[in-house]
């Protein structure tokens, strides 16, 4: 049923949030009490009329619209509720659905929950940044603040109204002039500032207003300016608090953050998932960074191929599209590893079937247990250990006393541990079984 209503203001809250427990509340889907219920709804005409909304899931709907009228929907029988308005000289309407209901204004992006998920990460940000502010935000322009460190996480978060938007931002800056310098010529900032006793304060001002603001913050331990204007100033991320059932029940939708699509997008990886991307950076450290929708994954060098390589550049290049393999989704640290080696068959499988024969290769490096022969015809073959009880039947010191780099050495492969990526081999036994073959190119 929609009536016109002859009173309205411009500023509007969503009362399930205002009123989120108690008896005069809801909490876990408990119903409101009719009288209670009644004198929220007049409240919700006389003081904050435009976008209230004051539900219960599954039982009742009241909603005030911008244009003045009012929606209120049952999960039961309204006949006689309509005879008995009718009566009071109003007109009301048959609708199937609120007109007034939330929509947000991208219908793709879901809200992130304050799930498990979000608290470990907000805990390794805070270890990260040393201290951070969760700004909880209950109802429209009514909101707290508060400064978390690793020893007060825990209190703060009991202390939260359910439904609560929660928006995490960097610490308050404690150099006040470089606070002020970042309030603009003109337009909306919201002012934060911590007094000396460590109380948290925030109000809403335009340019009119800024010598005040000034003044406040120039008494302040610390202090910030964030634009109220969409797309500058984010929040380092944002969540919704749900029930105690993991249950999200508020209808909220802000302008999301890079870590909020970023968290939107890991939703929807998992391990073992194939993904394809552009490489778009090699970094000087080794690590290849390849977009793959929008997020920046990694491929470590040990996982670009199961052969040895010196770079990166060896395998991949920027602008290349490759396919891989997803090897984590690290909710917490927003991070997803990539394995290109793991979509190819590992060559050392095939080199497993030729234990006990005899191959000739080059020696590539000599260490104090050993050396080290290539015992495939490619520069990226695989290398094998020829430990030094393995290099002469009597007792070696030093394998530059048998063999030396660059040499073509004849050895018989022992072993080949494709998990550990080792290969085992013997020069004695295979001059033993094939002497003629003894140190030929």
């Amino acid at each position: 049923m929609r009536f016109r209503i002859g009173h309205v203001l411009p500023l509007g809250y969503d009362l399930t949030g205002l009123f989120p427990a108690g008896p005069a509340g809801f909490h876990d889907g408990a119903l409101v009490p009719i009288d209670v219920g009644l004198e929220l709804v007049r409240a919700m005409l006389r003081d904050h009329g435009a976008w209230c909304r004051l539900e219960v899931e599954g039982a009742f709907t009241v909603h005030v619209g911008w244009d003045q009228h009012l929606y209120i929907g049952s999960s039961r029988p309204c006949e006689e509720a309509l005879t008995r308005t009718r009566a009071l000289g109003l007109f009301p309407e048959r609708l199937d659905t609120s007109p007034y209901d939330f929509t947000p204004d991208d219908p793709a992006y879901v809200q992130r929950p304050a799930d498990a998920d979000f608290w470990a990460r907000l805990d390794w940000t805070v270890s990260a940044h040393r201290a951070v502010f969760l700004e909880e935000a209950f109802g429209a322009n009514a909101s707290r603040w508060h400064r978390l460190t690793r020893d007060t996480i825990e209190t703060v978060r009991s202390r939260l109204a359910p439904r609560s938007q929660l928006a995490v931002w960097p610490d308050l800056l404690t150099d006040i002039d470089t606070a002020v310098a970042a309030l603009p010529d003109k337009g909306l900032v919201e002012v934060i500032w911590e007094d000396q006793d460590g109380h948290i304060t925030s109000t809403v001002v335009d340019e009119t207003q800024f010598e005040a603001a000034t003044s406040r913050l120039a008494s302040a331990r610390a202090g910030g300016v964030v634009s109220m204007y969409a797309g500058e100033d984010l929040p380092l991320f944002t969540a919704v608090l749900p029930y105690s059932d993991g249950v999200l029940r508020a209808r909220w939708q802000t302008e999301p953050t890079p870590s909020d699509r970023d968290w939107a997008f890991l939703k929807t990886l998992r391990r073992g998932q194939v993904v394809t991307g552009r490489v778009t950076t090699i970094a000087s450290f080794g690590v290849t960074f390849v977009d793959i929708g929008g997020f920046t994954a990694m491929i470590n060098i040990p996982e670009l191929s199961w052969r040895h390589i010196n770079h990166p550049s060896d395998v991949v290049s920027v602008g290349q599209e490759i396919t891989a393999e997803v090897l984590d989704v690290d909710m917490v640290r927003e991070r997803v590893p990539l394995s290109l080696k793991a979509l190819q068959p590992d060559p050392m499988l095939d080199l497993a079937r030729q234990v006990g024969q005899i191959v000739t290769g080059p020696v590539t490096k000599l260490v104090p247990f050993g050396a080290f022969v290539r015992i495939e015809d490619s520069e990226d073959g695989f290398e094998g250990l020829v430990h030094n009880t393995e290099l002469a039947d009597e007792h070696v010191e030093r394998p530059e006393d048998v063999v030396q780099v660059g040499e073509a050495l004849t050895v018989k492969i022992l072993e080949v541990d494709p998990a550990r990526r080792r290969i085992a081999l013997s020069y004695k036994q295979a001059l033993a079984v094939a002497p003629e073959r003894h140190r030929h190119a």
